[in-house]
């Protein structure tokens, strides 16, 4: 089958500004300090970095140049996500894989200090990355690849629409021991249905005085298919 198919572009080096959330290109120099006390204070750095390839690192000197590294790449194409409200930098993704002959393209590198996990500013952060790659980047297949083991990684996905396709294994060896991988994706023709439930699930008006959802992601994009 042919496809009436132009080749994706590559993803730019910006700012992706939401409601509650921009994502900035990584910039050692003014996110190491902020981004090393959001993953690394009060012991977070072991859970966080549990199912990554690198850390915990040991001091700011080492996350400084394994960031100075990451600040370089093009991909991955690392960004910062950086809080509206407080200023301050609180987590990391990135596109990666990016194949734009083939239309393929990967969020990966995610972690998410304590205090942006579960929040409304972690899903906007994944609507923006989504976002971008679909409409603005013309991309046709958007990836998630976790370890297989990484549960909360793998709700994740599924909250945010992606499909699970199954595990690779046998996949890769991190940290000097094996890991499986679990693969998701979001096709184009999902991507409508998908951002709609993403834009609904973020209004204010799904948010009570407190903060708290109304109704869940999962719950909005049902109610949309139906």
């Amino acid at each position: 089958m042919s496809l009436d198919w132009t080749p994706a572009r590559v993803p730019p080096r910006k700012t992706h500004d939401g409601a509650t959330v921009r994502l900035e290109p990584l910039d050692p120099g003014r996110h190491a300090q902020a981004l090393f006390a959001a993953s690394h204070d009060d012991g977070a750095g072991e859970l966080l970095f549990r199912h990554l390839p690198y850390g915990p690192f040991v001091d700011r000197d080492e996350f400084k140049a394994w960031l100075d590294e990451r600040g370089a790449s093009t991909d991955p194409l690392f960004f910062a996500i950086v809080d509206h409200e407080s200023g301050s930098p609180q987590g990391v993704a990135s596109f990666l894989r990016i194949a734009p002959e083939h239309g393929v393209i990967e969020i990966g590198h995610i972690w998410f200090a304590p205090a942006l996990q579960r929040t409304r500013q972690a899903t906007e952060a994944i609507f923006l990355m989504a976002r971008h790659s679909f409409d603005d980047l013309g991309y046709r297949r958007l990836e998630w690849k976790c370890d297989a083991l990484n549960e909360p990684s793998r709700r994740a996905a599924e909250r945010f629409g992606f499909t699970f396709e199954g595990v690779f294994r046998q996949h890769m060896v991190v940290k000097g021991r094996n890991r499986d991988s679990a693969w998701f994706s979001i096709l184009d023709g999902e991507w409508p249905r998908i951002r709609s439930a993403f834009e609904a699930w973020l209004a204010p008006e799904n948010f009570d005085p407190d903060g708290r959802q109304r109704q869940s992601l999962s719950a909005v994009r049902d109610a949309i298919s139906r």
